[in-house]
Protein backbone atom coordinates (compact mmCIF):
# COMPACT_ATOMS: atom_id res chain seq x y z
CA UNK A 1 0.00 0.00 0.00
CA UNK A 2 1.22 3.44 -0.79
CA UNK A 3 1.14 6.11 2.17
CA UNK A 4 1.34 9.83 1.87
CA UNK A 5 2.65 11.36 4.58
CA UNK A 6 1.73 14.89 4.85
CA UNK A 7 0.99 18.14 7.17
CA UNK A 8 2.32 15.50 10.32
CA UNK A 9 0.09 12.72 9.69
CA UNK A 10 0.17 9.72 7.58
CA UNK A 11 -2.48 8.89 5.04
CA UNK A 12 -2.89 5.80 3.40
CA UNK A 13 -4.66 5.54 0.01
CA UNK A 14 -7.27 2.35 1.08
CA UNK A 15 -9.59 4.74 3.09
CA UNK A 16 -7.87 8.29 2.21
CA UNK A 17 -10.06 11.02 1.53
CA UNK A 18 -10.54 12.17 -1.94
CA UNK A 19 -10.17 15.25 -0.43
CA UNK A 20 -6.44 14.54 0.63
CA UNK A 21 -5.58 12.97 -2.55
CA UNK A 22 -6.53 15.84 -4.30
CA UNK A 23 -4.96 18.45 -2.85
CA UNK A 24 -1.24 16.96 -2.82
CA UNK A 25 -1.94 16.05 -6.59
CA UNK A 26 -3.48 20.11 -7.19
CA UNK A 27 -0.43 21.31 -5.41
CA UNK A 28 1.89 19.25 -7.12
CA UNK A 29 0.22 20.31 -10.66
CA UNK A 30 0.01 23.93 -9.74
CA UNK A 31 3.48 24.84 -11.58
CA UNK A 32 4.05 26.85 -7.92
CA UNK A 33 7.77 25.92 -7.21
CA UNK A 34 7.29 27.05 -3.42
CA UNK A 35 4.08 25.05 -2.89
CA UNK A 36 5.59 22.04 -5.05
CA UNK A 37 9.12 22.09 -2.77
CA UNK A 38 7.06 22.58 -0.03
CA UNK A 39 5.03 19.43 -0.29
CA UNK A 40 7.53 17.06 -1.18
CA UNK A 41 9.07 17.55 1.85
CA UNK A 42 6.39 14.83 3.34
CA UNK A 43 6.96 12.75 0.75
CA UNK A 44 8.59 9.31 1.34
CA UNK A 45 11.49 7.92 -1.10
CA UNK A 46 8.64 4.91 -2.39
CA UNK A 47 6.18 7.72 -2.57
CA UNK A 48 8.51 9.38 -4.57
CA UNK A 49 9.45 6.99 -7.25
CA UNK A 50 5.72 6.28 -7.38
CA UNK A 51 5.25 9.96 -7.73
CA UNK A 52 7.69 10.41 -10.58
CA UNK A 53 6.48 7.74 -12.75
CA UNK A 54 3.55 9.14 -12.38
CA UNK A 55 4.31 12.52 -13.87
CA UNK A 56 6.56 11.36 -16.50
CA UNK A 57 3.02 9.12 -18.12
CA UNK A 58 1.38 12.50 -17.50
CA UNK A 59 4.18 13.95 -19.52
CA UNK A 60 5.12 11.69 -21.97
CA UNK A 61 1.90 9.62 -22.63
CA UNK A 62 -1.06 10.30 -24.70
CA UNK A 63 -4.59 11.20 -23.33
CA UNK A 64 -3.84 14.14 -21.07
CA UNK A 65 -4.35 17.50 -21.95
CA UNK A 66 -1.77 20.07 -22.55
CA UNK A 67 -2.18 21.89 -19.35
CA UNK A 68 -2.02 18.62 -17.52
CA UNK A 69 1.07 17.65 -19.75
CA UNK A 70 2.82 21.10 -18.89
CA UNK A 71 1.99 21.36 -15.23
CA UNK A 72 3.29 17.52 -15.06
CA UNK A 73 6.51 18.29 -16.44
CA UNK A 74 6.49 21.96 -14.69
CA UNK A 75 6.83 19.90 -11.69
CA UNK A 76 9.17 17.79 -12.65
CA UNK A 77 11.57 20.11 -13.56
CA UNK A 78 11.29 21.68 -10.09
CA UNK A 79 11.42 18.37 -8.44
CA UNK A 80 15.37 17.77 -10.54
CA UNK A 81 16.06 20.86 -9.85
CA UNK A 82 15.67 20.85 -6.22
CA UNK A 83 17.34 17.35 -5.85
CA UNK A 84 21.02 18.74 -7.83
Amino acid sequence: MVSFARFGRQLAIMGLPMTDLDELWETLLSEDPARIRRIWEDVTDAEALAILAHLGRMRDEAGWTDGQRAAAATALQVLRDQAQ
